[in-house]
């Protein structure tokens, strides 16, 4: 099992949520974040002051999965947040060594 992590735009979060119940994968955490990159963010200016916004709005979406999907939930995220821009975000993928259902007491890839 993997827990798979993708950090992305908040506008890209839709179109994302939309590609992964479309390929069949069902079930995720999203969180709303801040966070920067290379980009480091960016100066704006309100009310004729300039100011440095360091800390940008993301995305974060966590997915846990099976083996067997990891490459199509993660193949799934990119082409669905990509707009080629800086700032499109990362994906993360990580073991995961154990997962249980509460209700039915379910463990391992069935409770997935």
């Amino acid at each position: 099992m993997k827990l798979i992590i993708a950090i992305i735009k908040p506008f890209k979060l839709e179109e994302v949520k939309e590609a992964l119940s479309s390929a069949g994968i069902e079930g995720m955490t999203v969180t709303e974040v801040k966070g920067f990159g290379r980009q480091k963010g960016h100066t704006e200016i309100y009310r004729g002051s300039e100011y440095t916004v360091d800390f940008l709005p993301k995305v974060k979406i966590e997915i846990a999965t099976t083996d067997e999907a990891v490459a199509t939930t993660v193949e799934t995220i990119v082409k669905a947040a990509k707009s080629g821009k800086i700032g499109d975000g990362k994906v993360f993928v990580l073991p995961l060594e154990s997962v249980v259902r509460i209700r039915t007491d379910e463990r391992g890839d069935a409770a997935v």
